[in-house]
């Protein structure tokens, strides 16, 4: 089946990540089996991770644009198609794959994320946006697809071994863990979701989330949802070595076993408001200030310190490539 002068894919990979000579070939090969004109290709740089791509390949007509990279990639390509309509197809060639780990697309196969891209159902998702305000310097904003956060986490992330990540994959993040909790000190933080008064905690990390499940089915916060035009936020305040243990119980426990049966939940419902190592709230702002800088991460990717961040939901922003159901 020949596409010539029909519509076609952008495809912008991360040349460092994954293996760019089969996703040409896959997709090129895809495209031509569905009826679709052959492919264009973008290289992502260091300076420009792929949001200057993606609007391009807006500007070119492409009618889905494809990011082939790590959560990096994905993340900025989807912030060059905020608000376009063109759909984003997922490569998920990165440790965490936390996009495609929440839409329940296949990992592992180039194959079958062009033919998903090519012949695949078209949801629409919100985005996540981050107001960020350095010590020095001027407010810069930044989409995220999963989740943000200000505290363990962003150190965790900063702490993770790049050549561990190669060898043992997200597994490498669990290093990384030991590694920030042995430093940590809780911080105090004033935040203030919409329309709502100010308050303050001191916290060990504090997660705004678009959606919620991370490696191994991690259920960190499980009613997330990622179209529903609202954050879900997770203030983390475990006290020693027994209250992260708890913090793990509820995530492994609660969060995932107990919620799948009805017993469950109904225990789960008898025991609200006491545990207090975790706090869960919902709303479609949240502003926070931390008493002192504290490191920031979107989506894995470091974002340095931050003074202040805004956070917002654009609902409906990004479409997004999923499997066709049958």
């Amino acid at each position: 089946m020949s596409g010539e002068g029909g519509k076609f894919a952008t495809v912008v990979y991360n040349p460092i990540k994954g293996n760019a000579s089969s996703v040409k070939r896959h997709f090129t090969e895809g495209a031509e089996k569905h009826g679709w004109a052959a492919p264009k290709f973008i290289e992502t740089s260091e300076a420009d991770p792929g949001v200057a791509m993606a609007r391009e390949a807006v500007a070119d007509g492409a009618a889905i644009v494809v990011a082939a990279g790590g959560d990096g990639t994905v993340r900025c390509v989807a912030e060059g198609l905020r608000d376009s309509g063109v759909p984003l197809a997922l490569v998920p060639s990165g440790t965490g794959n936390l996009l495609a780990r929440n839409l329940d697309i296949p990992l592992g196969s180039i194959h079958q994320a062009a033919t998903i891209a090519y012949t695949g159902e078209t949801r629409t998702i919100d985005l996540g946006i981050a107001e960020v305000k350095p010590p020095n310097g001027p407010t810069s904003e930044h989409a995220f697809l999963v989740m943000a956060g200000m505290g363990i986490d962003a150190q965790m992330i900063a702490n993770t071994n790049d050549e561990l990540k190669k060898t043992v994959g997200w597994l490498a993040y669990a290093d990384a863990v030991i590694r920030s909790v042995a430093g940590l000190k809780p911080f105090r933080i004033r935040y203030q979701l919409a329309d709502s008064p100010r308050h303050s905690a001191h916290v060990s990390t504090i997660l705004v989330a678009n959606c919620g499940t991370l490696p191994a089915g991690i259920e960190l916060l499980p009613d997330a949802r990622i179209d529903d035009g609202q954050l879900d936020v997770a203030v983390l305040q475990p006290n020693g070595v027994l209250g992260w243990l708890q913090v793990w119980r509820k995530v492994r426990w609660e969060n995932g076993m107990l919620r799948r049966s009805s017993i469950g939940r109904r225990i789960i419902k008898a025991t609200e408001g006491k545990d207090s190592t975790i706090t869960y709230l919902r709303s479609p702002s949240v502003t926070i200030r931390p008493d002192e800088s504290q490191e920031l991460e979107l989506d894995g990717d470091e974002f340095g310190a931050a003074s202040a961040v805004r956070f917002t939901v654009d609902p409906g922003a990004l479409r997004v490539r999923v499997p066709a159901k049958r």
